[in-house]
């Protein structure tokens, strides 16, 4: 584990004093985000299926004196998810942020050779996951801190047409929808919705992309200005400050972290 000072914990930070849910939190850019959530002061629920990830999660963000618990929640259940939510409130006494990060792929290729699972699969992980995550967010929000944020975990492949992903894209694409709704319907409220469309990043996910499809991320790469990928690090940057007070007239925005490529 990196001892460094930027990985230790301060009293100050973009999210001190709040109580965060992060889903997807076992690995990749949720597990990047849960850890930096904690640098910044919040008080973090981890969510993912894996049990055993969660807990290393957990044991590295308190091991740097940190605040972390997690819940095992299965996105494609509803009864998972609201527990999952419900735990946060359990835990801490209540919810002020949320980063619905949690997300499945699927094998790449031409939309007539996606199969009808993997097509239900993305969509039960990818959009209903999230729609339950955020109904269930608002009203742990309203219950307990009164306003708040939500980050969504979109894609640049949501933004234009994605052969390659097709049912994925597709998905991704309704949750910007989700969204931009979702900010409508409770800025009001005082609750703010905005989602990220990450880029090439380098996670598990998209290493085992490379390995199915070789150079994969150099040819993604390739298309991007800044000529490389991300690291799950700096993707979680971006959400913890949409979440953050600093960004408090930011709602209903897809935000790009994508070293330029939907520019290009």
């Amino acid at each position: 584990m990196d001892n460094s000072p930027s990985h230790v914990i301060t009293d100050r930070g973009l999210l001190a004093g709040k109580v965060a849910f992060v889903s997807g939190a076992g690995r990749g850019i949720g597990a990047a985000a849960a850890r930096l959530f904690a640098r910044e002061g919040a008080r973090v629920l981890l969510a993912a299926r894996t049990e055993r990830q969660l807990k290393e999660v957990t044991e590295e963000i308190r091991a740097a004196g940190g605040i972390a618990g997690y819940a095992v929640c299965d996105l494609a259940d509803p009864a998972s998810v609201r527990a999952a939510v419900d735990r946060a409130v359990e835990l801490y006494g209540r919810l002020d942020v949320a980063f619905n990060n949690g997300a499945t792929g699927v094998p790449p290729g031409p939309l007539d050779q996606t199969t009808e699972a993997d097509f239900d699969q993305v969509y039960a992980v990818n959009l209903k996951g999230v729609w339950l995550a955020m109904a269930a967010q608002v009203a742990a929000v309203r219950a307990t801190a009164g306003s708040g944020a939500i980050v969504n975990t979109s894609s640049v492949g949501s933004l234009r047409g994605n052969p390659a992903l097709p049912s994925y894209g597709a998905m991704k694409r309704a949750v910007n929808s989700l969204t931009e709704s979702a900010a409508v319907t409770y800025g009001p409220e005082g609750i703010r919705v905005n989602a990220i469309a990450p880029g090439t990043t380098l996670t598990e996910m998209m290493r085992e992309w490379d390995e199915r499809s070789p150079g994969v991320i150099d040819r993604l790469n390739a298309r991007t200005p800044l000529g490389r990928a991300a690291a799950p690090e700096e993707v979680a940057q971006a959400a913890a400050w949409l979440l953050s007070d600093r960004a408090s007239y930011v709602t209903g925005t897809v935000l790009p972290v994508d070293g330029g490529m939907q520019a290009a």
